[in-house]
């Protein structure tokens, strides 16, 4: 099986590849904003995708979607193909399948709230750790009672439960404040006013619809319009992270494969780690560090590589490093930081070229035979065979029409969950309450009808005062109004001096 071609050596003049045995190593695509990493991005999904192996990437500036049209051949790109010896070069599109949380540039991507879990839909709202506790509680207590936790709906249906429960709940299951709940409630609402309720529902996404291959053998790119979504850091990433985190949990063990099964690719990868707590970020060490024995190779990008922990780090074999400028402090620490971790070139000076770099040039070292780091080479990347930029709607449209999966996810399925259960229960305890009172107006006949009615009037109900009553209070109000002016006459009197 042939590697991915990403570049000619500039120093060397030697092929860099990328050996589809160690795909599933993850690999780290870095550098300054408009470098060129998103073009790096793509070739890589182009090379993994030829090779068979689905890849699914987000696309934040909207250029991504460029994977779903052939490139325009212009000259430029030619002779930049040229230049790395790509004998078989010829523009072309790759299959692709678009997805959109809010579903309006692609298919819509669901899952449930119980599939999405406390801690994670905890990082989405934004609570702190004892709302998060709350939160838990809620969770626990759908799974006690047999309640379905599908949609923003019964989430909240499960929060009004717990707050008209409250006390009992506190004492089974833990202290359970009504500011906490309604601090939820409002963290909701923000949710849903930022079109985060679309996200959670069914059908939900199913992880085979991720991993598909065209009739060609070729991988189908999964490209999720992030555009909008970025907007939302906490969201984005929170969803990344739950998708990566299925992923781990419902494949198999495989061991090392030939090449691997999918290819996740993880944009702005800052956001990830942002203000994340300790027990999330050691999830996500987890999650990449175990991930690869299940054929799932995760790429991160980011502007700096020390936007990703040194735990998570030291996993990652295969390195692209595009420009840096050290303008900053902030800057000549993260020049620093990707000098060292590359494998030496006694032919190059890895700091000094980091901040020299051109716009399609990189320092890259991948996994080579026994899964070595290859010494770092300064690399002339390869241009894709795709479009390098953005697609029209028009184009986008006719790719959505021609997709595998186009009738399965468009309509929204609500079927019975917590929200309907709990008030069809509602609804049968205040029959049962009706009940006893239809009975006794049944078995006495003078309890209805006009008798009951100047009964009602006279002496009044539970709930509204009689004539009677009416009129003893009125006498009591009244007496006592003319004593106390009188008491209260006599009192500024006293003071005053009142005139005799």
């Amino acid at each position: 099986m042939d590697p991915i071609l990403l570049g000619k050596g500039i120093t060397d003049d030697i092929p860099v590849t990328l050996q589809p045995k160690f795909g599933n190593r993850h690999g780290l695509v870095a550098g300054a904003t408009g470098t060129g990493k998103t073009v790096t991005l793509m070739t890589l999904a182009e090379g993994f995708s030829r090779m068979g192996v689905p890849v699914f990437m987000a696309d934040v500036k909207g250029d991504v979607a460029g994977l779903a049209a052939a490139g325009d051949g212009s000259e430029r790109v030619m002779q930049r193909a040229k230049d790395i010896g790509i004998a078989d070069y010829a523009p072309g599109a790759n299959p692709v399948i678009f997805w959109d949380l809010y579903g309006k540039l692609g298919h819509p991507v669901r899952t449930t709230v119980s599939e999405m879990g406390p801690t994670l839909l905890s990082r989405i709202l934004e609570l702190n750790d004892t709302q998060s506790g709350v939160l838990d509680i809620v969770f626990k207590l759908a799974d006690d009672r047999g309640l379905l936790l599908l949609d923003l709906e019964d989430l909240r249906a499960l929060l009004g439960l717990v707050a008209a429960e409250r006390k009992d709940i506190s004492t089974s299951y833990g202290l359970v404040s009504t500011q906490s709940v309604g601090a939820i409630q409002r963290a909701l609402l923000r949710l849903e006013q930022e079109g985060g309720e679309m996200f959670f529902g069914e059908p939900a996404l199913e992880l085979a619809d991720l991993m598909r291959t065209n009739t060609d053998g070729r991988g189908v790119i999964g490209i999720l319009a992030a555009d909008q979504l970025i907007l939302k850091p906490r969201l984005y990433s929170s969803f990344l992270l739950w998708l990566l985190s299925e992923l781990f949990e419902t494949l198999p063990e495989v061991g090392d494969l030939d090449k691997p099964k999918l290819v996740f690719v993880f944009d702005e990868a800052h956001l990830l780690f942002d203000d994340a707590p300790p027990a999330l970020q050691q999830r996500i060490e987890q999650v990449v560090r175990l991930i690869r024995s299940k054929g799932v190779g995760v790429y991160f990008c980011s502007q700096f590589p020390d936007d990703v922990p040194d735990n998570i780090l030291g996993q990652l074999g295969n390195r692209v490093q595009h420009a840096l400028r050290a303008f900053t402090p902030r800057d000549q620490k993260a020049v620093k930081t990707a000098a060292e971790t590359f494998v030496p070139n006694p032919k190059l000076d890895v700091a000094q070229a980091i901040s020299k770099l051109g716009t399609g040039e990189a320092l890259v070292s991948t996994l080579q035979d026994k899964g070595i780091p290859s010494p770092v080479q300064q690399t002339l990347v390869s241009p894709p065979r795709c479009r390098m930029g953005a697609i029209s709607e028009g184009e986008r449209q006719q790719v959505r029409n021609g997709s595998p999966v186009g009738g399965k996810y468009g309509t929204r399925v609500d079927r019975e969950s917590a929200s309907e259960m709990l008030a069809r229960r509602a609804e049968t305890a205040a029959q049962a309450a009706n009940a006893p009172a239809a009975k006794a107006e049944k078995d006495d006949p003078d309890a209805g009808g006009f008798g009951q009615t100047v009964k009602d009037a006279v002496f009044g109900t539970k709930r509204r005062q009689g004539m009677i009553e009416t009129m003893a209070k009125q006498t009591t109000r009244t007496i006592g109004t003319k004593l106390g002016n009188q008491i209260v006459r006599g009192i500024l009197g006293s003071i005053f001096g009142g005139r005799r």
